[in-house]
């Protein structure tokens, strides 16, 4: 097995020193996403502890685990991308103990050495040892997590052990803070687990003990970062899958999608083996089955199979495949989880073939055979990947990325990316404006019209390129030469790129002025906020790109500062109040916001947003008895749908039936006040 691991490790580690590709879009977002929490662990350089709450800012879409871990690994091997794949090699070592483990249960530890072995061949995981996302690192849990529960689930006296539900439940919650997409794979089997057991005296305080051990695992994340995963979720599987013109979820193409997939991801070598052993086995069971009366075919299937262990496997594979196919959006890693229990199925088709082989008497032919289809396996699975190098690099990002950080030095700098192509983009670029303590963050901005004079006002650093190159939008393309032309700006390097179109660092001769700063537009905004759902909209409207231009956040610890010594001065300062309260929302700290809108509903008792607003992020911060203590308070006073719809779903949230009838009512009413008055107010 450590053979195995090691020679699959060095084979990569040889692939990563040949490949010249920089990481595009979701590898560099992972890559910042372990930057990040190394330094929030304290063992990446520029590094320090934020807190708890802290931490879990850090991880607003996607589940903290694997970045943690990656962001450990990266502090013994370095940042640079190739140095971050080593932590790929420890998620591929975990992927291999448990298909062997899990192979060994099944058959006998020379199966579970098989089965290890196919994995460390197929072609779709081989090759996300070499890519920097989730996927490795959600099969190895998810898998991991599968075998463990279908030993807790087995019949007694193999399952049913307190120690078997604790380690199933602290592995389903490792899966899910790894992806939340691990429920496609994990949550149908375990639900049909739980329900098994909950009917089961001996296994029902198992059960239950082990669903309060993954929720107290999970809950904290999701408390604090429930909002922006729904929307990030949205936006990654029903927007994506509209804007790439997937199929329908239940249509036949769909149900086809990935397994048209298979005999390339899973390979051509390792499948047509196991196939011609599983028809000859199948055959083998059948004609032995022929004499006994009214034989049937699934009943043969499953004798020839065996039992529980290959009817929990089967049924994990189908159910990951359904679940997966299910999900509105496609693509070909997304079915990434479902493939290792693939190989073991494959596999025990290579060990009937071995085992009619040795039946026939050709027990030391057998051996030669397996050892030459691994071989062949092993050496498709190398060509495969050899064929992907890139010998030469595409990308002049790390130059670009150097000559900043000679200028600026390791001081906290943001670098606004005007082109947006694979390898040219503001999330690889901040992977080398960050490498080894570095400290510049890029953000993309002024592919809109309306951004391009807050770039050319404000904008300290800019990295664009000529021509369409990178550059698809013609609003980019028109800052771009707006950037050449004005006086403001300096070229700092040019760098050759796509078909002779060069990539080009600008910077601004002189530092924004300090009345060209955000700060006082920013508590403008804050104070307007006073006026409901009218202050809302130049709130979201100015804030979005604003945090694209300064991606360190700033302006938002000089307004604190200026606040607070406002408050120092006089306890009432609205406009100081109405600043840190917007603040405590952008920050997603619902208890702090909660207290600022306090005090801002008692100086203005005759305004109903304060309430309004304490009574949202109560909601936000998983508070409906606040929420509805201060919505339906409120709603007493002032004559406002929108107080009134608040009151009417936290209490329904409370479980109040009454509630419930009068929200569909209340609720609807609000909405159309809000949309009007934002309408008004675009108008």
């Amino acid at each position: 097995m450590a053979s195995l691991w090691l020679a699959g490790s060095l084979a990569d580690r040889l692939w990563l020193q040949l490949d010249q590709r920089l990481p595009a879009w979701d590898q560099a977002d992972y890559l910042n996403s372990a930057v990040d929490h190394g330094r929030a662990l304290g063992l990446l350089p520029a590094g320090a502890w934020p807190g708890w709450q802290g931490l879990l800012d850090l991880s607003p879409k996607v589940p903290p685990l694997a970045s943690l871990v990656n962001g450990s690994v990266m502090a013994l091997s370095g940042d640079s991308p190739d140095q971050a794949s080593a932590a790929l090699a420890l998620w591929q070592g975990l992927l291999l103990v448990v298909v062997a483990c899990w192979g060994r249960q099944l058959v006998s530890p020379a199966f579970g050495l098989l089965a290890a072995a196919l994995t460390s061949t197929t072609p779709a995981l081989v090759s996300l040892r070499l890519d920097f996302t989730l996927d490795l690192p959600l099969a190895a849990t998810s898998v991991l997590a599968l075998w463990l529960l279908g030993r807790w689930a087995a019949p007694e006296p193999r399952g049913g052990h307190w120690g078997q539900a604790v380690a199933a439940a602290l592995a389903l919650a490792a899966a899910v803070l790894v992806k939340q997409s691990a429920l496609l794979v994990l949550l149908p089997p375990a639900l049909w687990v739980a329900a098994r057991g909950l009917g089961r005296a001996r296994r029902r305080w198992q059960a239950l003990a082990a669903l309060v051990l993954v929720l107290v695992l999970v809950l904290p994340w999701l408390q604090h970062n429930w909002i922006t995963t729904i929307g990030g979720t949205n936006r990654a599987v029903l927007e994506s899958a509209a804007q790439e013109g997937d199929p329908p979820a239940f249509s036949l193409a769909s149900l086809l999608w990935y397994p048209k997939l298979w005999p390339l991801q899973l390979g051509l070598v390792n499948s047509l083996p196991a196939l011609a052993g599983a028809l000859l086995a199948l055959g083998v069971a059948w004609r032995r089955e022929r004499g006994c009366p009214k034989p049937q075919p699934a009943e043969q299937a499953h004798r020839a199979l065996g039992g529980w262990g290959w009817s929990w496997l089967i049924g994990c594979s189908l159910s990951g495949w359904l679940f997966t196919t299910l999900s509105p959006n496609k693509d070909p890693r997304y079915i990434t989880p479902v493939l290792p229990l693939l190989v073991l199925l494959l596999s025990w088709g290579w060990w009937q073939l071995g085992q009619i082989l040795r039946r026939q008497g050709w027990g030391r032919a057998s051996w030669g055979a397996l050892a030459v289809g691994l071989a062949a396996s092993a050496s498709s699975a190398v060509t495969a990947q050899a064929s992907e190098i890139r010998w030469q690099p595409r990308s002049p990002l790390p130059a670009v990325m150097d000559r900043m950080r000679q200028q600026v030095g390791d001081q906290p700098h943001t670098l606004t990316v005007l082109p947006n192509a694979p390898e040219l983009n503001e999330h690889t670029a901040t992977v080398y404006g960050r490498a080894g303590g570095g400290q510049i963050v890029a953000r993309q901005l002024g592919r809109k019209r309306r951004e391009r004079q807050l770039v050319l006002d404000q904008a300290e650093w800019v990295l664009l390129t000529t021509g369409q190159a990178g550059m698809r939008r013609k609003a980019s393309r028109e800052l771009a030469r707006a950037i050449r032309q004005d006086s403001r700006f300096r070229l700092v390097g040019r760098w050759p790129w796509s078909n002779g179109n060069p990539v080009e660092l600008w910077t601004r001769r002189e530092p924004v002025a300090t009345a060209a700063r955000f700060d006082r537009r920013f508590i403008e905004l804050a104070s307007g906020l006073e006026q409901g759902p009218a202050g809302l909209a130049p709130v979201f409207e100015a804030i979005g790109p604003q945090h694209q231009l300064d991606g360190h956040w700033r302006y938002q610890r000089r307004v604190s500062d200026w606040a607070q010594q406002r408050l120092l001065a006089d306890p009432s300062d609205r406009e100081a109040l109405w600043a840190l309260a917007l603040l405590a929302v952008l920050h997603n700290r619902p208890q702090q916001a909660d207290q600022w809108f306090s005090r801002l509903q008692t100086l203005e008792p005759g305004n109903p947003w304060p309430p309004a607003y304490r009574s949202v992020v109560l909601l936000a911060g998983w508070n409906p008895w606040g929420a509805h203590a201060v919505a339906s308070s409120a709603a007493r006073r002032h004559q406002e749908p929108v107080l009134e719809a608040l009151a009417d779903v936290s209490g329904a949230l409370l479980a109040n039936p009454f509630s419930l009838q009068r929200a569909f009512h209340s609720l609807p009413r609000a909405t159309r006040k809000l949309t009007n008055q934002l309408n008004k107010e675009q108008r």
